[in-house]
């Protein structure tokens, strides 16, 4: 089974939030249609920018403790060095 840590955003440059899931597409389906009050309702944090896939639930808590700690700017180059335009990933997960 795999694990992923994630990161969505409400517009390149704009709010993100780093999340981890053992059902990536389920938990981004999730956030797009708003189940529940929540941060990415909130600020509108629907486009998956970012993804990695991790064999234990251990090394993908461990990887998302350490990208919410990062600084804005690391999260940012991330993204960008995967995902230059920022595009939505999510149609890619789905197929």
């Amino acid at each position: 089974m795999a694990y992923w840590v994630y990161i969505l955003a409400s517009k390149p440059g704009g709010t993100l939030y780093v999340g981890v899931t053992n059902d990536l597409v389920r938990r981004v389906y999730e956030h797009r249609e708003d189940h529940a009050e929540s941060f990415t309702k909130r600020y509108g944090v629907k486009r998956l920018v970012y993804f990695e896939a991790h064999e234990t639930t251990a090394g993908a808590l461990q990887r998302e403790k350490n990208i919410k700690h990062w600084s804005r700017e690391w999260k940012i180059d991330l993204i960008v060095g995967n995902n230059p335009d920022w595009r939505d990933l999510y149609d890619e997960i789905v197929r």
